[in-house]
């Protein structure tokens, strides 16, 4: 029975707009590890694929917080228009991110990143076989005033072989042959005929190129893939006949190289293939390979604009050794 008074609906307080206790802005607030399943196009075809995304914004020195809720619903906003409409790629999904992020938190600037694991299904070398490789494959945007940067990257795999190691194997071979009498020349025949051995390692190669605000260019992640794979001594493969691991190996052991082989392989490619795309384009490529006789990894890597590298490449002075976080709030 109602005893005739009204209840007057009270509107939530807004605790992340009240003044901090400290007047200090933040340089980036906001959520990591939200995983998701979305939509991305790879290679011409779509296909649904687990992703973890990063979102980020500035905060002011007035405001207490961000709104946490606000980087869930734009998240899965955009991800329902990637199920619904057209599939978009992870950096045009970090980017569509990014912005509405911007436009809802109301910050100077937004920053979201997706990575997302996925399968590709190649031949064997020999038999043809197919075999499923899984990739990981990264997106990463910038909103700002100025526009949106984005940033592709692949993260691969594939095999080394120890150029040093194999030095030292071919002169032990060379004096042994020397000593059962094989002459000068049939000593080089036989080397250059067999390849020595050597220890190696398996690679993880992980490559970007990221487009300023201006550029309007495509990156296609399937040839940065490429780029990657062919930048060690092998590809490898999950499922492989006796054939494809004999070619595999003698490939490996007939294009021996060291990390930083790997690392300067992936810059030149990347410089050749991308030059179109204008000097300040970005291009950061690391290397990281997993010893099989030491207990410690080796890594390297080389980060820096197009222009500057291709001038080096060319023989010229280096250029600044750019970060990819500097890249991305150059202004």
């Amino acid at each position: 029975m109602s005893d005739g008074t009204t209840t007057t609906k009270v509107a939530p307080a807004d605790v992340q707009a009240r003044p901090p206790s400290s007047h200090l802005s933040l340089s980036r607030v906001g959520v990591t590890g939200v995983e998701q399943v979305v939509r991305i196009r790879a290679n011409g075809s779509e296909q649904l694929f687990y992703a973890e995304l990063d979102c980020f914004v500035d905060l002011g020195p007035e405001q207490k917080g961000a709104h946490m809720s606000r980087f869930e619903e734009v998240i899965e906003e955009a991800i329902e228009e990637v199920v619904i409409g057209e599939a978009f790629k992870a950096e045009t999904l970090a980017a569509h991110i990014a912005e509405h992020v911007r436009e809802r938190q109301k910050a100077e600037r937004a920053e979201a990143t997706v990575a997302a694991r996925y399968p590709e299904y190649k031949p064997a070398p020999i038999s043809g076989s197919q075999t499923q490789e899984m990739y990981r494959l990264l997106g990463s945007a910038v909103a700002s005033a100025r526009g949106t940067r984005r940033l592709v990257g692949v993260e691969a795999q594939g095999m080394t072989a120890c150029p040093c190691a194999q030095e030292m194997m071919s002169d032990r071979a060379r004096a042994r042959l020397d000593e059962q009498g094989f002459d000068p020349d049939e000593v080089e025949r036989i080397l250059e005929a067999v390849p020595m051995a050597t220890h190696n390692q398996r690679g993880i190669g992980t490559l970007y190129v990221g487009c300023p605000e201006s550029c309007t260019g495509e990156i296609d992640a399937a040839t940065l893939l490429q780029i990657v794979e062919s930048s060690m001594s092998s590809e490898i493969y999950e499922l492989m006949k006796r054939p494809d691991e004999a070619h595999v190996v003698e490939k490996a052991h007939r294009r021996p190289r060291f990390v930083e082989d790997c690392v300067r392989e992936m810059v030149r490619l990347a410089v050749e293939e991308f030059a179109s795309l204008g000097d300040d384009v970005f291009v950061s490529a690391h290397q990281r390979n997993l010893e099989t006789i030491h207990h410690h990894d080796v890594v390297a890597e080389r980060h820096g604009l197009l222009g500057d590298l291709a001038r080096e490449l060319a023989g010229g002075e280096p250029g600044e050794h750019l970060t990819l976080h500097g890249w991305l709030e150059r202004s």
